[in-house]
């Protein structure tokens, strides 16, 4: 950081008389939002030697608590802080977009504390989600009218979770088999949402026409793979609709952060047909119902099993096309 402040220039000074009046001028700091390992490992090696046993566990606890602590200075930005750097964002400012990115930093590691233990490092983790704030700074409208944390979570936590599936599984697999995996995983994701059941090998293999065998063999090496990368939690590999769930059990941070999606989720589902909406919210547990079945739901509405497996496929399109119009992306409603 410059020891002395530069002199503002004209235009700087024209520019700064629309801001807020809350609003604090900010230091320029170094285009750099990825974890600068390079300048960590220079002040740690400043630092008093530590024994060999406990060395390579410091080192990686000193990385990260000099992060934190660099990011800790960045104040965080009120709703009409937000809306006034996103609308220069908008018009190509630069200043405007390292702020908002800045000051939203600490976002990405409180969600990248969900995703520890699943096989990449929690600085890794962060780097990943910060690529994700980013896509989400240049992406957000303030005009539709919510947080941008509300907003932003939602691309860290793809960024994060894309990290973990296409990174930690690399590392033990070839590419090549990694993408034949994928297909098999996206064949049993869509027969999932068609069949309502996880998928056997025999449907999978039926569904893309390949030999039942060559199924088998790659769902095991996924099983295998899945096990040794498993959290001790599957929280974070659950549908948006089971995460936002009433009756899920979570640590009071998770559900002060996913408060605003819960609501946000609640006013799209007023936007669907009556049967969507009670087929969904009591399907998932929202809206202050308790989850249920099909055949449960069947016969509170008074429906067969297979027409209220109808009624939930038809009302997740329409909240998926519904979500995509307000600018979020719904992948995560149909992630398993």
């Amino acid at each position: 950081m410059r020891n002395a402040r530069r002199s503002k220039t004209t235009k700087e000074v024209k520019k700064n008389k629309d801001k807020p009046a809350s609003m604090e001028v900010f230091e320029n700091k170094p285009d750099e939002f990825l974890v600068n390992r390079e300048t960590i490992a220079e002040t740690e090696a400043e630092l008093p030697p530590r024994s060999h046993k406990y060395a390579r566990r410091d080192e990686t606890l000193g990385a990260t608590q000099l992060y934190l602590n660099e990011i800790g200075f960045s104040p965080l930005l009120t709703a009409e802080e937000e809306v006034y750097y996103s609308r220069l964002i908008a018009k190509g400012d630069q200043d405007a977009r390292k702020r908002m990115i800045e000051s939203n930093l600490r976002l990405v590691v409180k969600v990248a504390r969900h995703y520890n233990n699943r096989g990449l490092q929690f600085l890794d983790l962060i780097e990943e989600g910060n690529l994700g704030l980013m896509h989400a700074v240049e992406k957000f409208d303030p005009e539709r009218g919510f947080r941008f944390s509300t907003y932003a979570v939602w691309w860290v936590r793809q960024a994060i979770e894309r990290a973990i599936m296409n990174q930690a599984r690399t590392v033990r697999l070839p590419i090549h088999v990694v993408k034949e995996l994928n297909v098999y995983l996206q064949a049993a994701r869509e027969l999932t949402q068609k069949l309502d059941h996880k998928p056997t090998a025999d449907e999978i293999a039926k569904w893309l026409d390949k030999p039942f065998e060559e199924v088998e063999r790659m769902l095991g090496l996924n099983e295998h793979i899945t096990s040794v990368d498993a959290p001790a939690s599957s929280e974070a590999d659950k549908p948006l609709l089971e995460t936002l769930s009433d009756n899920r059990e979570n640590d009071p941070e998770h559900i002060l952060e996913d408060e605003n999606l819960r609501k946000r989720l609640e006013n799209w589902l007023k936007e669907l047909t009556t049967n969507q909406r009670e087929v969904i919210a009591r399907r998932y547990g929202l809206l202050g119902c308790d989850r249920m079945t099909l055949e449960e739901v069947g016969e509170v509405i008074g429906l067969t099993r297979e027409r209220v497996r109808q009624i939930q496929v038809e009302g997740l399109k329409a909240l998926r096309k519904i979500m995509e119009e307000q600018g979020f992306s719904a992948s995560l409603l149909y992630d398993n």
